[in-house]
């Protein structure tokens, strides 16, 4: 799993920076909401909130997007009270990443309640919290289509 949150995480923050649309962070971060406190996999702010950091900063708002890479210890909280709670706070849009059954399942914000956008194995997701940000699910599990992936970020 390190590996994979790792280049996920590559992709993500790379892109973010690229089009300056906020900061990316992994891990290690502790998103502070009403009812709990998160340490998410990967997360992303918006460069309006994100200006607003302090360095030295211990306890951050909700994100815009948050993903979670399930691990048998974690998938029912991920599914679970997270789920609700990063809904009860704004979260626009959550990923929850399968390293076992290689897929990734995609949630926006609707109302208040999270809908489903996208499940697979295969195709694409398009984010809506890290604006024209698009990646293959494949990009997220095979280290070469990572690669070719954050290539193309880097010449586009």
């Amino acid at each position: 799993m390190p590996a994979l949150q790792g280049s996920l995480f590559s992709l993500l923050r790379f892109y973010a920076v690229k089009y300056n649309l906020g900061q990316v962070f992994t891990e290690k971060i502790m998103i502070q909401l009403t009812r709990n406190s998160y340490e998410p996999d990967i997360v992303f702010f918006k460069k309006e909130t994100a200006q607003h950091f302090r360095t030295g900063q211990m306890l951050f708002p909700a994100p815009d997007l948050v993903v979670e890479i399930l691990s048998p210890s974690t998938e029912k909280n991920d599914r679970g009270v997270k789920f609700i709670d990063y809904a009860l706070h704004g979260v626009t849009e959550y990923w929850i990443i399968d390293p076992a059954q290689q897929s990734a399942e995609q949630y926006l914000l609707q109302q208040g309640s999270y809908q489903l956008e996208f499940k697979g194995k295969a195709g694409k997701m398009f984010s809506v919290a890290l604006t024209g940000f698009t990646i293959e699910i494949k990009a997220i599990f095979d280290e070469q289509e990572n690669v070719k992936a954050l290539q193309q970020i880097l010449q586009g």
